[in-house]
């Protein structure tokens, strides 16, 4: 008898056993059936991406690029497809396409591109390039597509990126180098000089002209209101991104301060966060 017991009581056991493992595999099975399933809409996301850019289609391929990001946010190349979403909406913002953010105008007597980007808030360099304008000179009656929302940037200095908005809108996010030993001040500034290849004024030194291999301003500044001593600018270095290497300013690669530029116009609001 109790020998039967013991039978009874090991069948138990393995039955117990077999019924962890079955369920186990089933929900192992669940998780990558719905991993899978999960990457599908990704790599479609993509082809349809792919396809619309090539056809020209850029602000379809914009919201294939952010539903990706915003429904797959595990994705494991997301990094990447934002790096592909905001290289897509500078194209975008160079381009003569409408979209909800521009504004058709047409040119009036005595209107010139310096006093519309101060009207529109916006930069001439922008209107050129959203035009194809070869240079300053506009007529009356002409029509200029004009990029209508505000431009905004914040630095994060945990992360060393910068962060360019429009509206809302994430438009690009830039790696920068801040500071040594945390001399990047926080805080909230504008910009009120921009400058195309500044003279570097080093403390003791003579002035050192743009040209110069000794100038650690790169070939764009944009200083702040608050302190003129700080600003955004290029580079000499720029292996040096991305660390920790100024004496205080943001500094990012000559490339992505020179487009940086173009979008920034004086009294543009900078927030810098540690």
């Amino acid at each position: 008898m109790k020998k039967g017991w013991i039978v009874t009581l090991v069948a138990i056991i393995v039955i117990a056993i077999v019924g962890v493992g079955v369920r186990h595999y089933l929900v192992s099975s669940k998780k990558d059936l719905s991993s899978a399933a999960s990457s599908l809409p990704v790599q479609k996301l993509l082809e349809e991406a792919a396809q619309d850019e090539a056809q020209g289609e850029q602000l379809k391929a914009k919201r294939a690029y952010q539903q990706i990001i915003s429904e797959h946010p595990d994705y494991e190349k997301v990094e990447e497809i934002q790096n592909k979403l905001g290289d897509l909406n500078i194209k975008i913002i160079f381009s003569t396409k409408q979209t909800p953010q521009t504004v058709m105008y047409q040119v009036q007597p005595g209107d010139s591109l310096g006093k519309l980007a101060k009207q529109y808030h916006t930069t001439k360099e922008l209107i050129q390039k959203s035009n194809g304008l070869k240079s300053d000179v506009i007529r009356v009656g002409q029509k200029l597509r004009i990029w209508n929302a505000p431009f905004s940037a914040a630095v994060n200095k945990s992360q060393n990126i910068l962060i360019l908005k429009s509206g809302e809108e994430v438009i690009k996010t830039y790696r920068v180098a801040t500071g040594k030993d945390n001399s990047t001040p926080a805080g909230m500034f504008r910009i009120a000089t921009k400058i195309v290849n500044p003279v570097w004024y080093k403390a003791g030194s003579a002035p050192i002209p743009p040209e110069s291999p000794e100038n650690e301003l790169g070939s764009r500044w944009m200083g702040f209101e608050e302190d003129p001593h700080y600003g955004i600018h290029g580079t000499l270095h720029p292996e040096a991104i991305g660390g920790y290497d100024t004496a205080g300013c943001v500094r990012l690669t000559n490339p992505n301060v020179e487009e940086l530029f173009d979008f920034l116009p004086v009294g543009t609001q900078v927030v810098i966060q540690n």
